[in-house]
């Protein structure tokens, strides 16, 4: 056993030797240990780690004694069969040596290791809001953090998603999604209004309904307000979020993030801000953007395999009643429709290409046909916001 101290903590390393042969090997955080002498934290640890369901070894070779080395043997060795002696000695030479330095020697490889993970987690989280903060000119890092996506095919079914950080974390239990109900068609600025006055006005009733029965803003659906809203799209999405959210007589700070080079677009600035690809706060950002995105299709996916094949015609650009009989008709189950190509499609009674492509997308989203289809759209066919 070896003790190296890490910060404010200590790690401590159990290599188990049968026969001169290493035969497994253990790491230990002691956290805010450092404080303590090695052969106390070597105590405390050894009387935690043996008990009567892991039995001592015959022999502990230690990095540092304990001050009561002599309580310890006796304690251990009531605890084997036969109440057979445990030796404890701290080696200073030979083989016996050799692995004490092999324990110190993994013990500093993984204090490296867990200082750059330490480091990293840090930049993910604080070290990027730090950095987001003050490329937004907020005062504060911000706290919480909602990212909204618009998402719809051929302008059918749009969905509206909202994925929250708490400290640089997603908090999947805060997500929500609004399917748009005021808008027609494709139009991603009107249902970013819809839902940013949704969402705000949600959270101020509820501020307003817990204050009434004394009860902290925090703790309903909605009523814990963000910090900062990021807008997955360009300027004409921005825009529509912050007049709806001004129509509320609020002031949250918010920005866009357009995807042609990933550039943050602000409100109050026309030139937009394009940070370095190593940038912590922009990969914090992206993963906020692509959590919405994902969020998004995922709602959309399920609300869409709610309904029929039949019914879901309906929703598709240029399916009238008659196009929607000439399909049913043409094709004689529900999985031949699915399987038809733009070709067969086109071929249908009344059917032009532009519809056929519209079908086709809708049933097959993720194709590099559909990509073709429809060159603006992203990856799963949702159209861009």
């Amino acid at each position: 056993l070896a003790v190296l101290y890490e910060g404010e903590d200590a790690l401590v390393q159990l290599m188990n030797v049968r026969e001169g042969k290493l035969i497994g090997s253990e790491q230990f955080v002691l956290a805010r240990a450092a404080d303590e002498t090695e052969g106390s934290i070597l105590l405390s640890f050894i009387l935690q780690y043996y008990g009567s369901d892991r039995l001592p070894p015959k022999e502990l070779l230690l990095s540092a004694m304990p001050e009561d080395a002599e309580i310890l043997d006796q304690l251990l060795s009531d605890l084997t069969p036969g109440r057979a002696k445990v030796h404890i000695h701290t080696p200073v030479r030979g083989e016996k040596h050799q692995l004490m330095e092999l324990a110190y020697k993994n013990l500093r490889e993984a204090a490296v290791k867990r200082k750059k993970k330490l480091s990293d987690s840090f930049m993910r989280t604080e070290g990027a809001l730090i950095e987001l903060a003050s490329v937004l000119g907020l005062d504060t890092p911000p706290h919480r953090i909602e990212g909204y996506d618009i998402s719809n095919t051929q302008g059918a079914l749009s969905i509206a998603s909202m994925v929250v950080m708490i400290d640089g974390v997603s908090a999947n239990k805060e997500y929500r999604s609004f399917r748009i109900k005021t808008v027609q068609g494709a139009n991603d600025f009107a249902s970013m209004y819809e839902v940013i006055t949704r969402r705000l006005s949600h959270g101020l009733r509820e501020i307003e309904e817990r204050s009434a029965y004394g009860l902290p803003s925090e703790g309903g659906s909605f009523s814990s307000l963000p910090d900062l809203i990021l807008i997955d799209g360009g300027r004409g999405q921005l825009n529509e979020a912050q007049a709806a959210m001004h129509a509320l007589g609020l002031d949250i700070p918010m920005f866009g993030l357009a995807k042609r080079i990933e550039e943050i677009v602000l409100p109050d600035r026309d030139d937009s801000i394009v940070l370095p690809r190593s940038s912590p706060a922009l990969h914090l950002i992206q993963r906020l953007r692509d959590e919405a995105h994902r969020f998004a299709i995922t709602r959309h996916r399920k609300l869409r395999g709610k309904k029929s094949i039949s019914s879901q015609l309906d929703d598709i650009s240029g399916v009238g009643p008659k196009r929607k009989k000439a399909l049913l008709t043409h094709f004689k189950t529900m999985e031949d429709l699915q399987k038809a190509d733009i070709e067969a499609l086109h071929a249908v009674e009344s059917m032009d290409r532009k519809t056929a492509e519209a079908v086709y997308a809708w049933f097959h989203p993720n194709t590099e046909q559909d990509r073709n289809a429809n060159p603006d759209a992203k990856s799963d066919s949702i159209h861009p916001t």
